[in-house]
């Protein structure tokens, strides 16, 4: 691959990295694309290796995501219909208040609905919200994570093949 090529997969890895933190863009799935492109274009055996690794640190990335989350969740009780408000809530701040309404959204969606759970217990709702900001954040870094570990097995094939 070219030296531009190789660049420009990397540029694609790196939006997918931003993209693990701001929720706005697929993150793992651009860096898995960008990994897919260069495979197919270097069509040996190595890079197909490279690759499959790559593959399996996103897929565990991504199982991680949604199940280590889930399980501090579960311990507070907060139901899935939490996140699924919060995820609205997110959604309409973002449009709100461009960028900023995003976490502020998600987070007054999450009480809202803890609240509403806790039959007005402000004290209660708040608790199961910070479990879920953090549970949030946990899964925000597992992904960012997993998203730099493919990136860097991707950069050290380059370097070395």
């Amino acid at each position: 691959m070219t030296t531009t090529g190789l660049f420009l997969v990397g540029l694609v890895m790196a939006v997918g990295v931003v993209g693990c933190v701001v929720p706005v863009l697929p993150g793992l799935l651009l860096i898995a694309a960008a990994a897919l492109v260069w495979a197919l274009y270097e069509q040996d055996p190595f890079s197909w290796v490279v690759f499959a690794a790559m593959i399996g640190v996103l897929g565990v990335g991504t199982v991680a995501k949604y199940v280590l989350p889930a399980r501090d969740l579960a311990a507070v009780g907060a139901p899935r219909s939490t996140m699924l408000i919060g995820a609205v809530a997110a959604v309409v701040g973002f449009f709100v208040i461009p960028v900023l309404g995003l976490p502020i959204g998600g987070v007054a969606g999450v009480f809202v609905a803890e609240l509403r759970r806790c039959k007005g217990d402000r004290a209660a709702a708040w608790r199961s919200t910070w479990v879920t900001i953090k549970a949030v954040g946990l899964g925000i870094l597992i992904e960012l994570a997993a998203a730099l570990v493919a990136v860097a097995i991707w950069a050290v094939a380059v370097l070395v093949g």
